[in-house]
Formats: C-alpha cells, structure tokens, sequence
C-alpha cells in the first residue's frame, strides 16, 4: 500500500501541436503541460479542438509537433469517450462491452475469472452493479457512461482520460463521478478530464488549460471565466 500511494501517474507534454482536418485548422501549435499526478481539466467552446487533441494523445489522429509522457505508463491508460451513438439493436450485454473494451485478448473468448471479477467491482464502483447480462443498448445514457467509466478503471490506469463523463447523469451519478475520480487521482493516477461545466471545473480541478485551436490559458482554475473565447 506504501509503495501505491508514492507512485505517480505520468506528466504528459504537448509541444507545439497543430492539426488539420479537411484544410480546417483545428489546432495550431498547442503546448501546455499536465503534471505528474494532477487533476487536469481541458475546457473551451464547442469545435475549438479539446477532443482532437486527446486523440492525437491516442494516436488516433494524425498532427505535426509532439506528445510525449514522462514517467513510466505502467498499466494500460484508461479511456472514456464522449456517449457514442450505439444501435441499441446491436445483441451486446454490459459483460460483451466490458470484455470488448477492457482486455488485451479477442473478445469472442470472454473474459477471465479474474477480469470477470474486476469488472464486477468496476461496475459497482461506477453505481451499475449487477447490470452485466443486461443489452448494452437497453440502457439509459447515464447508465451507458457509468458503464463506459467503469472499463476505463478495470485493470485500474495509472493515467485515466475523460471526454465529458458526467454528460447526461443525473446528479447523483455526477457526484459518484467526481468521488470516484478523486480517488483515484488522491492514489496518484493523472487524470485529464475534458469539460464544459466550468462550476465542476472550479469544483474539482487542481489546474486547467483552455484552447480554442490554440492555448488561451493555462493555470489555476479560479482564474477562468466565461467567454471562454476571450480567456486571457
């Protein structure tokens, strides 16, 4: 336990980012810094690049300049993506999304005891215990992102990003989110949380970058404020 509380998460460093997107600039020459263990949230107007960014972290996305991790990403990072339109005709369970999203191995295997506790734990960790049999479509859009979040956290990340979680829960789901990831960054995960919801923001951020295709702000949270197109 000594040894998990003195770990840290790594710092994750964007220098001089740009990215196109059918000749639209959607970033141009971003660079700020996530510290080693913080709680990070990235915020900023509708279009104006936050999610093309975490992908270009993931490497789903082409870009010039670099993104680089310092310290060691000991255990796969976690991902949880904006609420994606999902047919909710598609024959998947909560189990088959979980073995799907959180192992390293071909999910027509199902998942391991092991993993298969994991993922129980998870999904009562994020408030949707004993839903695994349930159609993954059948769910409410909260109760999707709360099964979204609990992959993300099984195996546990040491570096966990976000894209707008709390989207479309309900207030108690959007406290049981902010204890859950507190928690984990109060263990030392990074956690990079992109939000609109600057009142959360201010909630539960230790530092904040704002961009509008580039870097407006970089700082404290106190210190944001609306337009966020005009931050200085």
């Amino acid at each position: 336990m000594k040894e998990e509380q003195a770990m840290r998460g790594p710092a994750i460093v964007f220098d001089d980012v740009s990215l196109q997107l059918g000749g639209t600039q959607v970033l141009d020459k971003v660079s700020f810094r996530v510290e080693a263990g913080a709680l990070h949230c990235l915020v900023g107007p509708n279009g104006g690049g936050k999610t093309s960014l975490v992908r270009a972290l993931l490497g789903q996305m082409p870009h010039s300049g670099t993104v680089r991790f310092e310290g060691e990403v000991t255990t796969p990072m976690g991902y949880v993506p904006q609420l994606p339109d999902f047919d909710r005709n598609v024959p998947m369970t909560v189990n088959d999304i979980m073995a799907l999203l959180g192992q390293r191995r071909p999910a027509f295997l199902g998942s391991s005891r092991s993993a298969k506790a994991a993922n129980a734990q998870a999904l009562e960790r994020t408030g949707v215990a004993g839903m695994g049999a349930k159609p993954f479509g059948s769910l409410s859009g909260g109760q999707r992102q709360r099964v979204l979040l609990a992959q993300a956290i099984s195996p546990a990340p040491w570096l966990l990003i976000l894209d707008e979680p709390t989207a479309g829960i309900d207030e108690p789901g959007v406290r049981l989110v902010e204890a859950l990831v507190a928690e984990l960054n109060g263990r030392g995960v990074t956690i990079l949380w992109i939000n609109h919801d600057l009142e959360q923001v201010r909630r539960i951020a230790q530092s904040v970058t704002v961009i509008n295709r580039r870097v407006l702000f970089h700082g404290s949270p106190d210190q944001v404020a609306y337009p966020l197109e005009a931050t200085q």
